[in-house]
């Protein structure tokens, strides 16, 4: 602990991102106390795979590390902080799709090169995961990207929807949009889930 700033976790996130500028290293020690979790839990439900999830985390934190002159305090530093590992898992999504494409030529047929999707997902779950969690998460994984990233925002990591506008850089009314749609087709999931099951 740093004895000089014994109330320096009181601060806001704008003032330890401040402080941090400035120098002082146990602002940055709070910054990523306070955010940690927040964003494992975001990233790996967007991701569905623990340890990508650790490492845009870390990579997330990394970025501030380097880019904290690049904060100004024209945005919420939290709005700041998720859209650099919002846009980070989005590109690890990108990167996944990628490797489970195996693309094999000498197949004959002219040399044609064919694309076989692998079907093996890489998504382990935590075995003691209650089993509404279980099902409300494999609802989740199953929205369009757009949709999901919304829901995790607003319903999971409860930011306001002027705070996923700036994070998402989409008009307010978008935001409102894609949440009413992606309820309604999470809603719809799981009463067929739960019907299945009745």
């Amino acid at each position: 602990m740093n004895k000089e700033n014994p109330k320096l976790s009181q601060h806001s996130d704008e003032e330890l991102i401040k402080r941090f500028q400035e120098g002082d290293l146990y602002a940055f020690d709070l910054i990523v106390h306070r955010y940690k979790d927040a964003l494992f839990n975001f990233t790996y439900r967007y991701l569905g795979n623990s340890q990508e999830a650790e490492d845009v985390v870390q990579e997330t934190f990394l970025r501030i590390f380097r880019n904290r002159f690049a904060y100004r305090q024209i945005a919420k530093f939290s709005t700041w902080i998720y859209t650099i590992a919002g846009n980070l898992a989005k590109t690890e999504l990108r990167k996944r799709k990628r490797r489970r494409q195996v693309y094999t030529s000498d197949m004959g047929f002219d040399d044609k090169e064919f694309e076989i999707e692998d079907t093996h997902a890489d998504t382990e779950r935590e075995v003691d995961s209650m089993l509404t969690e279980k099902h409300i998460q494999e609802a989740i994984d199953k929205l369009p990207e757009r949709f999901r990233k919304v829901i995790l925002l607003v319903d999971v990591q409860e930011l306001s929807y002027e705070e996923v506008s700036k994070i998402m850089r989409v008009p307010l009314g978008t935001v409102k949009s894609r949440v009413n749609r992606a309820r309604l087709k999470l809603q719809g999931m799981l009463q067929e889930l739960f019907d299945a099951q009745r």
